[in-house]
Order: C-alpha cells, then structure tokens, then sequence
C-alpha cells in the first residue's frame, strides 16, 4: 500500500473550494490527484472517467449526463470527455454554488479546443505535480518562498560535508508509488508506467501512428533532460519527420510528462539563445531512462549534472504551485555559452538559481549569475548556487548564496 504524504497544496485548493465553482486538479498520473480530491470532497459523489460504461453515456448525452449528477461531484480523468465541458458550464451558470465540481485530468484540459472559453471565469487550476523532497521528508515551509523573501543568509556550520544520500534522493524522484520499493523495483515501476500511459492515455488526446516511436522518443528526451531542445536533430536521430516529432513531444507536455523551459531574455537583446531546454518532469524517470543509479553518483564516467539540474527544476517549480504568488520560469545562456539553468520572474523581479555537483565553491562558479544581473539591471533581486556541499557561502554577486542541496527540503539550511 502506497504511504499517504501530506501534499503543501492542499491549503490552496482548500480556499479554492470555498469561492469557486470549478476546481480543475491537473497533472501526471498517480502523483496522487484522486486521493486529493477524495479527501478533501468526502461528501462529493465520485465519478471516474476510466469506467468504460459511465464514460460512453458522458459521450453520448453530456447536458443529460451532468443533469443526472448530484449537486457537488468529483469527475475522475474528466480528459477523456472533454464533451462534458460545454455541458458543466451550463449547469454552473444556472447554479455558481463554490465547489461543485471537483475535475480531475492527467492531461492538460487548458490546451484542448475551447476548455478555457467554457469555463472561463467559472474555474480555477490546481497543478499537482510528482512530490517534492520536502513532502516526503515531511517538511514545512517552502526554500523558494525564501528566496522571493531574500531570507537566505550566509551560514557555516563547521567543516565542509558532502550531503548523505542526496544521490538516492535525485535518483528515486517523486512520484509515490516507487518511493518505499528497492531501486531496482522502483525501475520497473518507472518503465510499466510509462509504456502505460503511451499505450493507454495518448488516444485520449491525440491519435498517433505509432506507439514505438513515440516511447523512443521519451527515451532519448531523459539523455537530454537539461539540454537545448533541438527538434530536428532528435528527428534525424529517430529518423522520423520533424513536424511528427514536435506533435509527439506536445502530445508528452500535455500528458505532463515533460517541461519545455523558455529562454530567457530582456527587451529581445540579441545576445540571448531563444531555444529552450527540455526537462522530464521527474527526476527519478529521467534517472531509469537513463540508465543511472545512486551508486554511480562517484563514478565520473557518468555525468549527474543534467540530472541533478532537473531534479532542482522539479522541487522549486512544485513548491511553487504552493504559493499564490504568480511565477514564470525560465533559462538564461547567451552566445559566449554563459548559462543560468533557472531564472524565476515575479513581476518585474528577477531570481537566478544554478545547479553544481561539486561539495566545493570556486569563483567562476558565480559567473552565470553575475551575467545575469548585469542584463537584468535592477530587477536583479539576488540568487542561488546549490551545490552539495553542507555551508551557506556568499558568493561574489550580492545576495547571491552558494545553498547546499538539501536546504530545498530542510528549513534550517
């Protein structure tokens, strides 16, 4: 039996509930999203799209369907009748009661025809994603709200150390279910759940002419987590067309499977790559796709980085959906190949956050974040370096900290 983690989200679909007719909880399958909704709807009638039956009258007749339900419900998997959008923004309309429906999706409803028009005004997202290290420490707080706060401070506790199984930490992921399993059972549970979902939930939003390629190309997206995408060349390597690739990956992004991260850039400055970077939403995915394991992380045959660079994506872009604060996120790198592997922008303020394996600090390592300030000006508000090393240190750039890794789940890092 998979062990019930407390999810930091849950307070803001709580007051979500209380104001709002439309709850649409969004994101991957088994991270956790049924559980959620049941728990916090226990007197909601539960409805669950994966029932073949239920789904083919929700088909057949929508405005009749809904019509039937109680006055409050959990549609389950509701992606797979997007007919009954049009249908629950009628019944909503003639009754705005807060917290009628509960909608659960593992594919992204705001990028299907007409979802947001329908319900526009009428819903709001809640993004569950993989958990983040700091729910399943059973920690408190959050290290991005920090970091807006410019709350980081310099601090050293004594000699250097290198952080205890950060690498099983990185390694393992997020997702629940493989969490209490041996490394090589939570492999398995990695490989079945994706051919799951490549076999079984693409056909819900798009029709493909090949399930094969569509798995080898999330196989060689984990060998470029962290990367610059770049379509053509993983077309020429898979030899398939290029626009069947962008369909394949948007097909993966809606099934939040993998993140686009978008360059960086002020006022079009011409010195700043547009491309964007590919991330696998989990970082334990992207370890058995790539075939790497915790007891590799010395062995500098194997490069960590990219992986440890996305498993740092994944913990602060989940601690975001705590927040109300509205964040955008991206990379920076210009064409002397100077690179930030996340900047955060809330508002005009600007973040900057680099990755490092390595437990020790040299100055160059600030060299991305201090690119980054002098392009961003004013709007600069500070950053961080993680690296795996056990002291806070300043860094060169002000308010700027190289942050061991496991202050994203420690609150007295």
């Amino acid at each position: 039996m998979t062990t019930a983690y407390p999810r930091l989200i849950a307070a803001k679909l709580a007051e979500i509930l209380a104001d709002t007719p439309v709850i649409c909880l969004l994101g991957p399958r088994q991270v956790g999203k049924t559980t959620l909704a049941r728990h916090y709807c226990p007197n909601h009638a539960y409805i669950n799209f994966d029932d073949t039956s239920l789904l083919a009258t929700a088909k057949q007749d929508p405005s009749g369907f809904i019509q039937a339900l109680p006055e409050y419900v959990v549609l389950d998997e509701v992606q797979r009748a997007p007919e009954l959008l049009p249908a629950i923004k009628a019944s909503v309309d003639a009754n705005r009661k807060p917290g009628r429906f509960l909608l659960t999706g593992s594919a992204n409803l705001l990028l299907l025809p007409g979802a947001q028009e329908s319900l526009a005004g009428r819903m709001e997202v809640v993004n569950l994603l993989p958990l983040a290290e700091q729910e399943i420490q059973g920690g408190a707080g959050s290290f991005l709200q920090r970091l807006l706060s410019n709350k980081i401070t310099a601090s050293i506790q004594g000699e250097q150390k290198i952080i205890a199984d950060l690498a099983n930490v990185v390694c393992r992921g997020g997702y629940p279910e493989p969490i209490a399993r041996t490394q090589h059972r939570a492999r398995q549970w990695h490989r079945q759940y994706i051919h799951a979902i490549i076999q079984r939930d693409v056909k819900d939003i798009a029709a493909i002419r090949d399930e094969a390629e569509m798995l080898k190309l999330f196989e060689m997206l984990a060998y470029r987590t962290a990367n610059l995408l770049n379509v053509s060349s993983l077309a020429n390597e898979l030899q398939m067309r290029r626009e069947t690739v962008e369909k394949y990956l948007t097909i993966l992004e809606r099934l939040y499977l993998v993140r686009r991260l978008p360059a960086w850039h002020k006022n079009d400055s011409n010195r700043l790559i547009k491309t964007p970077k590919i991330h696998l939403v989990d970082s334990g995915l992207a370890a058995t796709f790539c075939n790497l394991e915790a007891n590799q992380w010395n062995d500098f045959s194997t490069d960590f980085g990219a992986l440890l660079e996305t498993f740092v994506v994944q913990q602060l872009m989940t601690q975001s959906t705590w927040l109300d604060s509205e964040l955008r996120f991206s990379h920076y790198r210009d064409k002397d190949q100077v690179e930030v592997d996340l900047v955060i922008e809330q508002g005009k303020k600007v973040w900057g956050v680099e990755v490092k394996k390595a437990a020790s600090v040299q100055p160059k390592d600030g060299a991305g974040l201090n690119r980054l300030a002098a392009q961003a000006g004013k709007q600069f508000q500070g950053g961080v370096l993680f690296y795996s090393g056990s002291n806070t240190l300043p860094l060169a750039q002000p308010n700027c900290f190289a942050v061991p890794m496991d202050a994203l789940w420690k609150n007295d890092k």
